[in-house]
């Protein structure tokens, strides 16, 4: 038996591990000698995160949660290294699985080599070359580390090898976001609110705003937040925000009738919202993508991004974080000037089933 060791730390990775554990048990269906153990760092706490989440990606729920949440950067990355640890020691793998740029994938990476158990990160090899992300260290960290790299886009593969890996420890196989988006899209359901606002097709923009920078300097976010009103006609504006930012604005006495902020939405719900947007404003790296391959325009409030393939052959736009340049990019959306995006290679559908390609490879040289 090749055992495998998943970790996840935080609500994106499960969507990102979800279509491996499917193409896992799928192999396991004609006979493969591959098995798995999902762990869950609970790196973020979120009340979101239910059995009915599990239900809605269709994996079962994780083998252990190491309940590592909450607490500095330094406290949280020594918690998992310390029960990740145990957990490991006690549940040896012959390959730690580790996904995206968070707390839990670096700090699980560091906890396998120092064990002897070979690393493979999937989504190896992104770069924003802005070290004051903390996503950006993890992402450095990791891969210095790693033994495979499953990437998602040629750019990739080339900060890679730029660094020094080998050809042969990089396999391009694509996006497993994407995977699960693909998947998902005919179960995408309307929230409440549709009905609720009277939201019509295309007739709505929808903001995401999370990143410190933007959401924790007031000034900052209330001169966004009043660009995206005064340019943005009359349409509806769809804000699902965390209870903490949601305090921030209350403080700041920014209210509009056509700005609705809403508390966070399921997976389901907030694609769907997405999906029939007349564009989405944001700062997550996650939403570009999937934003890209629906060809819903995007706007960027960053100066920089790690998913450049979303510009160049995606729906989105690097606005920066300039609340000025916003007046620019939404008269460009209103003119009905909006790329339309092309084909992202290897982003489609299949790429979990390429990385159980390779792992099944794996097994034969064991």
């Amino acid at each position: 038996m090749y055992n495998i060791t998943i970790i996840a730390g935080a609500r994106p990775n499960f969507m990102k591990i979800a279509p491996i554990i499917h193409a896992i048990e799928k192999a396991k269906t004609t006979g493969s000698t591959l098995d798995y153990r999902l762990v869950h760092t609970g790196q973020h706490y979120d009340n979101n995160m239910s059995g009915t989440f599990f239900q809605q990606l269709q994996i079962p729920e994780p083998h252990v949660n190491l309940a590592c949440s909450g607490g500095t950067q330094a406290e949280q990355t020594a918690a998992i290294l310390v029960a990740f640890e145990k957990e490991l020691l006690a549940n040896p793998a012959d390959l730690v699985l580790v996904v995206g740029d968070v707390t839990s994938t670096m700090a699980c990476a560091l906890v396998a080599q120092k064990l002897h158990t070979k690393v493979a990160h999937v989504e190896g090899g992104i770069r924003s070359n802005d070290w004051s992300m903390p996503e950006e260290i993890n992402r450095l960290v990791t891969d210095s580390i790693t033994n495979y790299f499953f990437t998602t886009s040629a750019t990739a593969n080339t900060n890679l090898k730029q660094s020094g890996v080998k050809d042969n420890q990089i396999f391009f196989v694509g996006n497993t976001m994407i995977d699960t988006l693909l998947k998902q899209r005919p179960n995408f359901k309307p929230p409440k609110l549709w009905d609720a606002l009277h939201l019509q097709e295309k007739g709505y923009i929808v903001i995401t705003l999370h990143r410190p920078a933007n959401v924790d300097e007031e000034s900052q976010l209330k001169d966004m937040i009043h660009q995206i009103i005064i340019n943005s006609e009359e349409v509806p504006l769809i804000f699902p925000v965390h209870p903490r930012t949601a305090k921030i604005l209350e403080h700041l006495d920014i209210v509009h009738p056509r700005l609705h902020t809403v508390a966070p939405l399921g997976y389901l719900e907030f694609n769907y919202l997405v999906e029939h947007a007349k564009a989405v404003i944001t700062d997550s790296g996650g939403i570009t993508e999937e934003a890209s391959v629906m060809h819903v325009p995007c706007m960027t409030l960053r100066d920089n991004t790690e998913r450049p393939e979303t510009i160049t052959l995606g729906t989105n736009e690097l606005v920066g974080t300039d609340p000025a340049n916003i007046q620019f990019y939404l008269k460009k959306l209103f003119l009905n000037d909006w790329k339309l995006g092309n084909y992202i290679p290897l982003w489609d559908g299949k790429t979990a089933d390429r990385i159980v390609k390779v792992l099944l490879d794996f097994t034969k040289l064991k």
